[in-house]
């Protein structure tokens, strides 16, 4: 064979292995079946608790810094609604929508122990309350003792 051959027959070989290796790749991308999904959750701590098709990660922090986490499944419409009905949070109804005073059994009251619950979103400090803020899924609320 002449080395025109060996370099097209390489260039081929090549392209297979590529083509198999990237093939390989996407179907490790499937989805998971939901047995699979609580599993995983759990093992990285968090605890899957509700019923529906949307899904979100709820995260409480209280004084101490612990760090609790629950991958919600709901079919309500907002996060606090969603957390009301799975009896995640408690509080008062104001002027200014649901004032969280007990987060995951831990009450915390501003006027008493001058801290809060303080609502977070993706990470970043809520512009909206937990009963007005739609669910994105995928997403991560956050209740913080601050």
């Amino acid at each position: 064979m002449n080395k025109c051959c060996v370099k097209k027959l390489l260039s081929i070989l090549l392209c297979i292995a590529l083509i198999a290796a990237m093939a390989l790749c996407i179907s490790g991308c499937g989805s998971k079946d939901t047995a699979e999904t609580t599993a995983a959750s759990e093992a990285a701590g968090a605890t899957s608790v509700g019923e529906g098709q949307t899904e979100f990660r709820f995260t409480v922090v209280d004084a101490d810094g612990k760090e609790t986490a629950f991958d919600v499944h709901t079919d309500e419409k907002t996060v606090g609604a969603a957390l009301l009905a799975l009896g995640l949070i408690d509080g008062d109804d104001s002027e200014y929508g649901l004032y969280v005073k007990t987060v995951n059994g831990v009450t915390v009251d501003y006027d008493k122990d001058g801290k809060y619950w303080a609502f977070y979103i993706d990470g970043e400090y809520a512009a909206t309350g937990v009963d007005s803020t739609d669910i994105t899924a995928g997403s991560t609320y956050t209740f913080k003792v601050e």
